[in-house]
């Protein structure tokens, strides 16, 4: 029987506060949006933000951050007064979408690792053995043997080895950077195990008994979102849940996650295209 898990998601609806639905119309089209209300402080002398802030995600999502005591006609009020800009975005993120083509694996093609891209470049040499090497903003991929123009057999020959190249890079700096993280994570006792595993909709995963599980695609994105994601799940083996006292834990090892976070989110469908 597998073991439960409480996963990092992948274009995730995160929280300290339950979200809420919301919808409106622009023209002929229905908008849908999420609403997450912010904590109510703690200090009543603390000043608050009282804006309502809008965010149109690459995935479409629309999400309007609020004050704790929002009205809902306040919301819908902000909605309405931004949904010109609301449709564009979507429209707009939309066509890029549409633009994003499957990798065929060819000199040319971008490929990404920790947060910066780098070119393709497929070299013919029968003397050597197949390697992956990073040199001057490329990624220079040697083969044996020339691969032909059907996109299957560039699937079968060339699309394994930078697979095998991205386990093999994930597994170092992912546990490099789960060292470097520990000490921050004072509940956690000893080092714990992790595993890399290829997932559609999670970034990790933490079980039960308190091992890791995470995305070879997340060595693609920048440190500080493979850190995240690591304190993350590390998070979990204090909180085994998405609660308050979760994100208050969240927050006091990372303070700026949501921000990271965000940026992740922005470049996920860039990093899975594969």
């Amino acid at each position: 029987m597998s073991q439960k898990t409480v996963a990092a998601s992948i274009h995730s609806k995160e929280s300290r506060t339950s979200n809420k639905k919301g919808v409106f119309t622009y023209g002929n089209d229905t908008i849908h949006y999420d609403v997450i209300r912010k904590t109510k402080p703690a200090d009543n002398t603390k000043k608050v933000a009282r804006k309502v802030i809008i965010k149109v995600h690459p995935d479409q999502r629309v999400v309007a951050t609020v004050p704790h005591d929002a009205r809902d006609d306040a919301i819908q009020g902000a909605m309405h007064k931004r949904a010109r800009w609301i449709w564009q975005s979507i429209n707009e993120f939309a066509k890029q979408k549409d633009a994003v083509l499957a990798k065929r694996y060819v000199s040319g093609e971008t490929q990404f690792y920790l947060g910066k891209r780098y070119v393709l470049k497929v070299i013919v040499d029968a003397e050597q053995a197949p390697n992956i090497k990073l040199s001057r903003g490329k990624l220079n991929l040697t083969i044996k043997h020339e691969v032909n123009k059907d996109i299957d057999d560039r699937l079968m020959n060339i699309k394994p080895l930078i697979d095998k190249w991205y386990q093999q890079k994930a597994k170092t700096v992912f546990n490099d950077r789960l060292l470097a993280l520990l000490p921050k994570t004072t509940w956690v006792i000893g080092i714990p195990s992790f595993r890399v595993m290829a997932m559609k909709k999670q970034w990790g995963s933490c079980s039960t008994k308190g091992n890791l599980m995470l995305n070879p695609h997340l060595i693609k994105a920048p440190k500080e979102c493979i850190d995240y994601v690591i304190l993350h799940e590390l998070c979990h083996i204090a909180e085994h849940n998405h609660s308050e006292r979760f994100w208050r834990l969240l927050t006091q090892v990372m303070p700026n996650w949501k921000d990271v976070k965000a940026k992740l989110d922005d470049m996920a469908e860039m990093f899975l295209n594969d």
